[in-house]
Protein backbone atom coordinates (compact mmCIF):
# COMPACT_ATOMS: atom_id res chain seq x y z
CA UNK A 1 0.00 0.00 0.00
CA UNK A 2 1.59 3.03 -1.04
CA UNK A 3 1.26 6.03 1.81
CA UNK A 4 3.02 9.27 2.81
CA UNK A 5 6.75 9.08 3.17
CA UNK A 6 9.49 7.05 1.03
CA UNK A 7 12.89 7.29 3.77
CA UNK A 8 15.70 5.46 3.16
CA UNK A 9 15.62 2.31 4.94
CA UNK A 10 19.34 1.79 6.29
CA UNK A 11 18.46 -0.86 9.17
CA UNK A 12 19.40 -3.52 9.63
CA UNK A 13 17.76 -5.06 13.49
CA UNK A 14 18.42 -7.71 15.33
CA UNK A 15 17.80 -8.73 19.06
CA UNK A 16 20.60 -9.12 21.43
CA UNK A 17 21.48 -12.58 22.91
CA UNK A 18 19.40 -13.67 26.10
CA UNK A 19 20.04 -15.23 29.33
CA UNK A 20 16.41 -15.70 30.24
CA UNK A 21 13.88 -18.09 28.68
CA UNK A 22 11.84 -16.00 26.87
CA UNK A 23 11.40 -15.67 23.04
CA UNK A 24 11.80 -13.10 20.29
CA UNK A 25 8.83 -13.26 18.10
CA UNK A 26 8.74 -10.83 15.10
CA UNK A 27 6.03 -9.80 13.00
CA UNK A 28 5.89 -7.93 9.53
CA UNK A 29 3.18 -6.08 7.32
CA UNK A 30 3.56 -3.96 4.37
CA UNK A 31 2.52 -0.03 6.08
CA UNK A 32 3.42 3.27 5.15
CA UNK A 33 5.25 2.39 1.95
CA UNK A 34 7.76 0.27 3.64
CA UNK A 35 7.98 -2.99 5.70
CA UNK A 36 6.28 -2.34 9.38
CA UNK A 37 8.22 -5.11 12.10
CA UNK A 38 7.11 -5.56 15.61
CA UNK A 39 9.51 -7.65 17.86
CA UNK A 40 8.59 -9.29 21.35
CA UNK A 41 10.33 -10.97 23.81
CA UNK A 42 8.03 -12.94 25.36
CA UNK A 43 6.42 -16.42 26.54
CA UNK A 44 3.32 -16.40 25.64
CA UNK A 45 3.18 -16.65 21.38
CA UNK A 46 -0.27 -16.06 21.13
CA UNK A 47 -0.16 -12.98 23.02
CA UNK A 48 2.52 -11.79 21.12
CA UNK A 49 0.38 -12.07 17.64
CA UNK A 50 -2.05 -10.37 18.74
CA UNK A 51 0.14 -7.61 20.29
CA UNK A 52 1.46 -7.20 17.30
CA UNK A 53 -2.07 -6.99 15.07
CA UNK A 54 -2.84 -4.46 17.50
CA UNK A 55 -0.14 -2.62 16.55
CA UNK A 56 -0.87 -3.07 12.94
CA UNK A 57 -4.01 -1.84 13.26
CA UNK A 58 -2.63 1.05 15.15
CA UNK A 59 -0.60 2.03 12.11
CA UNK A 60 -3.36 2.04 9.40
CA UNK A 61 -5.10 4.24 12.09
CA UNK A 62 -2.47 7.02 12.40
CA UNK A 63 -1.68 6.33 8.56
CA UNK A 64 -5.07 7.19 7.58
CA UNK A 65 -4.54 10.28 9.31
CA UNK A 66 -1.45 11.24 8.28
CA UNK A 67 -1.03 10.40 4.71
CA UNK A 68 -0.92 13.02 2.40
CA UNK A 69 -1.10 10.38 -0.43
CA UNK A 70 -4.87 9.63 0.97
CA UNK A 71 -7.40 12.41 -0.60
CA UNK A 72 -9.60 11.94 2.55
CA UNK A 73 -7.10 11.87 4.88
CA UNK A 74 -7.28 14.32 7.98
CA UNK A 75 -4.36 16.29 7.01
CA UNK A 76 -5.10 16.58 3.91
CA UNK A 77 -8.68 18.04 4.76
CA UNK A 78 -6.99 20.24 7.39
CA UNK A 79 -4.52 21.62 4.13
CA UNK A 80 -7.72 21.93 1.80
CA UNK A 81 -8.49 24.52 4.71
CA UNK A 82 -5.34 26.52 4.07
CA UNK A 83 -6.73 30.40 3.70
CA UNK A 84 -9.81 30.27 4.92
CA UNK A 85 -8.82 32.63 8.21
CA UNK A 86 -10.10 30.28 10.80
CA UNK A 87 -9.33 27.50 13.48
CA UNK A 88 -9.67 23.96 12.48
CA UNK A 89 -10.86 21.20 15.28
CA UNK A 90 -8.50 18.26 14.77
CA UNK A 91 -7.81 14.65 16.33
CA UNK A 92 -5.53 14.56 19.10
CA UNK A 93 -2.86 12.75 17.25
CA UNK A 94 -2.34 15.14 14.68
CA UNK A 95 -2.66 17.68 16.71
CA UNK A 96 0.38 15.70 18.73
CA UNK A 97 2.44 15.55 15.27
CA UNK A 98 1.86 19.34 14.22
CA UNK A 99 2.53 20.30 17.84
CA UNK A 100 6.01 18.31 17.78
CA UNK A 101 6.65 19.49 14.16
CA UNK A 102 6.36 23.15 15.05
CA UNK A 103 8.58 22.45 17.76
CA UNK A 104 11.29 21.07 15.36
CA UNK A 105 11.23 24.62 13.21
CA UNK A 106 11.81 26.87 16.20
CA UNK A 107 14.81 25.01 17.17
CA UNK A 108 16.23 24.73 14.07
CA UNK A 109 15.14 28.07 12.45
CA UNK A 110 13.29 26.71 9.64
CA UNK A 111 15.86 23.63 8.81
CA UNK A 112 12.91 21.36 9.47
CA UNK A 113 9.51 22.57 7.93
CA UNK A 114 6.23 20.77 8.28
CA UNK A 115 4.20 22.99 5.69
CA UNK A 116 6.59 22.36 2.64
CA UNK A 117 4.07 19.75 0.91
CA UNK A 118 3.85 22.27 -1.73
CA UNK A 119 7.75 21.95 -2.66
CA UNK A 120 7.31 18.43 -1.95
CA UNK A 121 4.78 17.53 -4.59
CA UNK A 122 6.77 19.30 -7.46
CA UNK A 123 10.27 17.17 -6.55
CA UNK A 124 7.81 14.16 -6.90
CA UNK A 125 6.54 15.01 -9.86
CA UNK A 126 10.66 15.91 -10.63
CA UNK A 127 11.47 12.49 -9.98
CA UNK A 128 8.98 11.04 -12.09
CA UNK A 129 9.30 12.81 -14.89
CA UNK A 130 13.38 12.88 -14.83
CA UNK A 131 13.32 16.54 -14.74
CA UNK A 132 13.60 19.00 -11.71
CA UNK A 133 11.46 21.81 -11.44
CA UNK A 134 12.56 25.17 -12.82
CA UNK A 135 13.30 28.11 -10.53
CA UNK A 136 10.26 29.71 -11.25
CA UNK A 137 8.06 26.61 -10.04
CA UNK A 138 10.14 26.43 -6.72
CA UNK A 139 9.78 30.55 -5.83
CA UNK A 140 5.93 29.67 -6.19
CA UNK A 141 5.65 26.62 -4.06
CA UNK A 142 7.90 28.57 -1.50
CA UNK A 143 5.18 31.28 -1.35
CA UNK A 144 2.97 28.97 0.13
CA UNK A 145 5.04 27.55 2.27
CA UNK A 146 6.31 28.99 5.84
CA UNK A 147 5.84 27.25 9.46
CA UNK A 148 5.14 30.64 10.43
CA UNK A 149 1.93 30.57 8.99
CA UNK A 150 1.03 27.55 10.67
CA UNK A 151 -1.08 28.38 13.91
CA UNK A 152 -2.10 26.19 16.73
CA UNK A 153 -4.73 27.11 19.37
CA UNK A 154 -3.78 24.56 22.02
CA UNK A 155 -6.69 24.91 24.48
CA UNK A 156 -9.20 24.13 21.66
CA UNK A 157 -6.74 22.25 19.91
CA UNK A 158 -7.43 23.56 16.71
CA UNK A 159 -5.32 24.67 13.66
CA UNK A 160 -5.38 27.62 11.29
CA UNK A 161 -3.83 27.60 8.00
CA UNK A 162 -3.31 31.27 7.70
CA UNK A 163 -1.07 30.90 3.77
CA UNK A 164 -3.34 29.74 0.92
CA UNK A 165 -2.09 26.95 -1.09
CA UNK A 166 -0.67 25.44 2.17
CA UNK A 167 -0.40 21.82 2.18
CA UNK A 168 1.34 20.00 5.09
CA UNK A 169 4.06 17.20 4.51
CA UNK A 170 4.79 14.66 8.01
CA UNK A 171 7.70 13.29 6.23
CA UNK A 172 10.80 13.56 7.93
CA UNK A 173 8.85 12.66 11.54
CA UNK A 174 6.23 10.77 10.82
CA UNK A 175 7.15 7.27 10.83
CA UNK A 176 9.66 7.68 13.80
CA UNK A 177 5.69 9.27 15.52
CA UNK A 178 3.66 6.20 14.65
CA UNK A 179 6.80 3.85 15.80
CA UNK A 180 6.71 5.61 19.34
CA UNK A 181 2.78 5.34 19.21
CA UNK A 182 2.87 1.80 18.29
CA UNK A 183 5.31 0.63 21.57
CA UNK A 184 3.52 2.58 23.78
CA UNK A 185 0.79 0.91 23.10
CA UNK A 186 2.64 -2.49 23.55
CA UNK A 187 4.02 -1.47 26.91
CA UNK A 188 0.93 -0.81 27.64
CA UNK A 189 -0.49 -4.54 26.99
CA UNK A 190 2.60 -5.62 29.31
CA UNK A 191 5.39 -6.28 26.45
CA UNK A 192 8.18 -4.00 28.08
CA UNK A 193 10.67 -6.13 25.93
CA UNK A 194 9.84 -4.71 22.40
CA UNK A 195 10.99 -3.02 19.21
CA UNK A 196 9.25 -1.47 16.44
CA UNK A 197 10.67 -0.96 13.37
CA UNK A 198 8.72 1.05 10.84
CA UNK A 199 10.43 1.64 7.07
CA UNK A 200 13.89 2.19 9.62
CA UNK A 201 12.85 4.29 12.07
CA UNK A 202 13.12 2.19 15.19
CA UNK A 203 12.33 2.56 18.26
CA UNK A 204 13.25 0.00 21.58
CA UNK A 205 12.04 -0.84 24.73
CA UNK A 206 13.44 -2.70 27.38
CA UNK A 207 16.64 -4.45 26.67
CA UNK A 208 16.02 -8.12 25.49
CA UNK A 209 16.33 -10.35 28.99
CA UNK A 210 13.90 -8.37 31.44
CA UNK A 211 17.20 -6.14 32.34
CA UNK A 212 16.50 -2.79 32.57
CA UNK A 213 18.56 0.30 32.04
CA UNK A 214 21.52 0.18 30.01
CA UNK A 215 22.98 -3.01 29.23
CA UNK A 216 26.02 -3.94 30.51
CA UNK A 217 28.70 -5.30 27.64
CA UNK A 218 28.01 -8.91 28.39
CA UNK A 219 24.29 -8.47 27.88
CA UNK A 220 23.33 -6.64 24.81
CA UNK A 221 19.87 -4.38 24.12
CA UNK A 222 18.40 -4.22 21.14
CA UNK A 223 21.39 -4.49 18.37
CA UNK A 224 21.08 -2.28 15.17
CA UNK A 225 23.72 -2.48 12.01
CA UNK A 226 23.87 0.95 9.85
CA UNK A 227 24.59 0.22 6.48
CA UNK A 228 27.17 2.18 4.41
CA UNK A 229 26.34 4.96 2.63
CA UNK A 230 24.82 4.80 -1.08
CA UNK A 231 24.53 0.75 -0.32
CA UNK A 232 21.37 -1.10 0.19
CA UNK A 233 23.07 -4.83 1.92
CA UNK A 234 26.64 -3.60 2.96
CA UNK A 235 26.77 -2.67 6.84
CA UNK A 236 28.91 -0.39 8.93
CA UNK A 237 31.62 -2.34 10.55
CA UNK A 238 29.98 -1.09 13.63
CA UNK A 239 26.40 -2.16 15.70
CA UNK A 240 24.63 -0.17 17.93
CA UNK A 241 23.02 -1.29 21.38
CA UNK A 242 19.94 0.15 22.57
CA UNK A 243 17.71 0.35 25.71
CA UNK A 244 14.78 2.37 25.25
CA UNK A 245 16.05 4.92 22.84
CA UNK A 246 15.19 5.16 19.34
CA UNK A 247 17.51 5.93 15.82
CA UNK A 248 16.70 6.79 12.98
CA UNK A 249 18.69 7.51 9.56
CA UNK A 250 18.06 9.52 6.56
CA UNK A 251 19.75 9.56 3.37
CA UNK A 252 18.70 9.30 -0.56
CA UNK A 253 19.89 5.13 -0.99
CA UNK A 254 16.20 5.03 -2.80
CA UNK A 255 14.64 8.26 -3.48
CA UNK A 256 16.79 11.07 -5.38
CA UNK A 257 16.84 12.84 -8.75
CA UNK A 258 19.24 12.71 -11.51
CA UNK A 259 20.18 15.54 -13.78
CA UNK A 260 23.45 16.38 -15.85
CA UNK A 261 25.42 15.23 -13.42
CA UNK A 262 24.07 16.23 -9.90
CA UNK A 263 21.98 13.97 -7.55
CA UNK A 264 19.02 15.80 -5.95
CA UNK A 265 18.31 13.92 -2.92
CA UNK A 266 14.59 13.83 -1.93
CA UNK A 267 15.48 15.66 1.56
CA UNK A 268 14.40 19.03 0.81
CA UNK A 269 16.16 21.93 2.33
CA UNK A 270 13.04 24.03 3.34
CA UNK A 271 15.30 27.51 3.08
CA UNK A 272 16.09 26.93 -0.73
CA UNK A 273 12.83 24.52 -1.99
CA UNK A 274 16.21 22.40 -3.59
CA UNK A 275 16.85 18.80 -2.98
CA UNK A 276 20.16 17.50 -0.79
CA UNK A 277 23.28 17.44 -2.85
CA UNK A 278 25.60 16.17 -0.50
CA UNK A 279 25.88 12.41 -0.40
CA UNK A 280 25.63 11.60 3.49
CA UNK A 281 23.74 9.44 5.79
CA UNK A 282 22.92 11.14 8.98
CA UNK A 283 22.06 8.92 11.83
CA UNK A 284 20.33 10.56 15.20
CA UNK A 285 19.54 8.94 18.43
CA UNK A 286 17.41 9.93 20.81
CA UNK A 287 15.05 8.84 23.88
CA UNK A 288 11.86 8.84 21.63
CA UNK A 289 10.95 8.28 17.97
CA UNK A 290 9.34 11.18 16.82
CA UNK A 291 12.68 13.06 17.83
CA UNK A 292 15.36 11.04 16.14
CA UNK A 293 13.32 11.51 13.32
CA UNK A 294 13.13 14.80 12.49
CA UNK A 295 16.88 15.20 14.09
CA UNK A 296 17.72 12.80 11.40
CA UNK A 297 16.22 14.91 8.17
CA UNK A 298 17.30 18.12 10.32
CA UNK A 299 21.24 17.46 11.05
CA UNK A 300 20.98 16.21 6.78
CA UNK A 301 20.30 20.04 6.11
CA UNK A 302 22.12 22.07 8.71
CA UNK A 303 25.44 22.06 9.08
CA UNK A 304 27.21 19.91 11.22
CA UNK A 305 28.28 22.48 13.76
CA UNK A 306 25.03 23.65 14.13
CA UNK A 307 23.25 20.02 14.12
CA UNK A 308 26.08 19.34 17.40
CA UNK A 309 24.47 22.52 19.31
CA UNK A 310 20.99 21.33 18.71
CA UNK A 311 21.66 18.06 19.75
CA UNK A 312 22.32 19.33 23.49
CA UNK A 313 18.72 20.25 23.79
CA UNK A 314 17.99 16.62 24.17
CA UNK A 315 19.32 14.76 26.91
CA UNK A 316 21.15 11.38 25.84
CA UNK A 317 21.07 12.05 21.62
CA UNK A 318 23.78 11.60 19.61
CA UNK A 319 24.79 11.87 16.01
CA UNK A 320 26.41 9.97 13.26
CA UNK A 321 27.52 11.42 10.26
CA UNK A 322 28.30 9.13 7.38
CA UNK A 323 29.94 10.15 3.93
CA UNK A 324 31.23 8.69 0.84
CA UNK A 325 34.92 10.87 -0.42
CA UNK A 326 37.17 9.67 -3.15
CA UNK A 327 35.88 5.70 -2.59
CA UNK A 328 36.48 6.13 1.40
CA UNK A 329 33.67 6.42 4.25
CA UNK A 330 34.38 8.95 6.24
CA UNK A 331 32.68 9.56 9.91
CA UNK A 332 31.78 12.16 12.19
CA UNK A 333 29.86 11.56 15.06
CA UNK A 334 29.34 13.28 18.80
CA UNK A 335 30.96 12.53 21.78
CA UNK A 336 27.45 10.53 22.91
CA UNK A 337 27.29 8.49 20.45
CA UNK A 338 30.27 6.18 21.14
CA UNK A 339 28.15 5.12 24.25
CA UNK A 340 25.57 3.41 22.33
CA UNK A 341 28.10 0.99 20.74
CA UNK A 342 28.06 -2.52 21.18
CA UNK A 343 31.28 -3.56 23.25
CA UNK A 344 32.45 -6.52 20.98
CA UNK A 345 31.92 -5.47 17.14
CA UNK A 346 32.19 -8.52 15.87
CA UNK A 347 29.57 -10.10 17.67
CA UNK A 348 27.44 -12.50 15.81
CA UNK A 349 23.48 -10.76 16.16
CA UNK A 350 20.27 -12.59 15.93
CA UNK A 351 18.12 -11.90 13.23
CA UNK A 352 14.86 -11.42 14.38
CA UNK A 353 13.26 -12.56 11.04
Amino acid sequence: MRIFFSFFIGWLVFAGSSAFSQKKYSFTQPKMGSPFTVTLSTGDSVAAAQAAAAAFHLADTLNSILSDYIDSSEINRLSATSGQGRYVPVSLPLFDILRRAQEAAEMTGGGYDITIGPIVRLWRKARKSGVPPTEADIAAARGRCGYRYLHLDMALQAVWLEMPGMQLDVGGLGKGFVAAAALRQLRQAGFAQAMVNAGGKIVTGDAPGGRTGRPPADQAGWIIGINAPGEKERLLPIYLSLDKMSVATSGDIYQYLEWHGKRYSHIIDPRTGIGLTRRRNVTAIAADGTTADWLATACSILSYRRSLKLLKHFPGAALLVTEMKRGRVIQKSSVTFKQYLLPDATADPISPR
